[in-house]
């Protein structure tokens, strides 16, 4: 969990379908819409971080 010192804000606009998306995978995976996009976030991160090792 981020704690509210370690964190930004940032207002981002996305495509209804991504949107959609996201509250699919949150409620599939029994968490919020902000951690579901920091998963998503993260997981491209660890696969650009393997493609350069």
């Amino acid at each position: 969990m981020i704690r509210k010192s370690d964190a930004e804000r940032v207002l981002v606009r996305m495509p209804r379908d991504v949107k959609a998306w996201i509250e699919r995978e949150a409620e599939r995976n029994g968490a919020s819409q902000n951690s579901e996009i920091i998963r998503a976030i993260r997981a491209r991160m660890d696969r650009e971080r393997e493609a350069t090792a």
